[in-house]
């Protein structure tokens, strides 16, 4: 019922709204005089996946939608979400947060470092945010980094957290896979030697371009690397499409950074009717459902991201 519910809500605010608007369209008008949200995504699945389900979400509820899939990477649809070309569009909190605060030496927030809480991290972002931009609710969904070994590895060594690599560096050297970004990144291995003092000359790093796609999985399965960095809501698949079953290793002190999903929104183009539509999607988005939702794109089934949001927004019962 909270469905029907959220939906009258918003229609009688809407209502309110037309009435006050005369002879004027009844649709509510933007800042720059558009009739319409519009929804972003950045050039990746997931991100179209998401912004598919904020646009169908919003449309249920009543609203005009735009959609404008394949913007590019963060500095192209944050800049267009500043100049106002876009209204709402899916971030990952600690990513967002610390690429506002390294682009504003003004920000209120401590600088983010690893170990920091989601809470932290979400008001770090909230901190370093520029005027005219707003996040919404976060979501418990994070798609950041994971370190994660075969079965095979973690039974040998009884591997659970990244504390217990340690046991693998005692032995001789560890490889580690990932983007060839890893290597110089916090979490990688310096952040692996300063907090789970796994010792830098140990750590054999190993360049895989795929984003812990096939060949990352397939370096795991074979033994070519110890580690690979995968993130949490990419389904492990082998070149045939095959998903292999992986290890995640646990982040006691949290090393990589908190990546909940956040909507980043235009102030003065969405509404807080509209904001609670969204909203109502954050709360309902999991780390599962969004691995699951990745699975069936990325998978045998090649599901598009519309398709994909349709039916996950329907047996969430936001709509119909």
């Amino acid at each position: 019922m909270k469905k029907k519910v959220l939906s009258l809500s918003v229609a009688a605010a809407l209502a309110t709204t037309f009435a006050a608007c005369s002879d004027e369209d009844p649709l509510a008008t933007n800042a720059d005089g558009r009739e319409e949200i519009v929804v972003g995504s950045a050039n990746f699945p997931e991100s179209q996946i998401i912004g598919e389900l904020y646009a169908q979400a919003l449309e249920q509820a009543g609203f005009q939608v735009r959609r404008q899939a394949n913007i590019g990477a963060r500095d192209v649809y944050l800049t267009a979400l500043e100049k106002g070309e876009i209204d709402v569009i899916a971030e990952y909190s600690g990513n967002a947060a610390q690429y506002y605060q390294a682009g504003n030496e003004a920000s209120d927030g401590e600088e983010l470092k690893p170990g920091a809480s989601a809470e932290e991290v979400y008001s770090s972002l909230e901190a370093a945010l520029p005027e005219g931009v707003s996040v919404g609710e976060k979501a418990a969904a994070e798609s950041k980094d994971s370190y994660r070994v075969s079965p095979t590895l973690a039974r040998q060594h009884q591997l659970t957290t990244l504390d217990d690599l340690k046991k693998l560096t005692k032995e001789g050297k560890l490889t580690l896979a990932g983007n060839p970004e890893l290597e110089s990144r916090p979490y990688g291995p310096d952040g692996l030697e300063s907090f789970y003092d796994l010792p830098k000359d140990k750590i054999s790093f190993h360049a895989i371009s795929d984003s812990g796609g096939p060949l990352t999985v397939e370096a795991l399965n074979n033994g070519t690397v110890d580690v690979a960095d995968i993130y949490t809501t990419s389904p492990a698949l082998d070149k045939n499409g095959k998903e292999v079953k992986l290890v995640e290793l646990k982040d006691p002190k949290r090393l990589i950074l908190p990546q909940n999903v956040v909507p980043l929104l235009r102030e003065e183009n969405v509404a807080e009717q509209a904001r609670d539509v969204i909203n109502e999607v954050q709360e309902k988005l999991s780390t599962h459902a969004l691995l699951e939702m990745n699975r069936r794109n990325s998978g045998k089934e090649k599901a598009e991201p519309a398709t994909i949001a349709k039916d996950w927004l329907k047996e969430q019962g936001i709509t119909d």
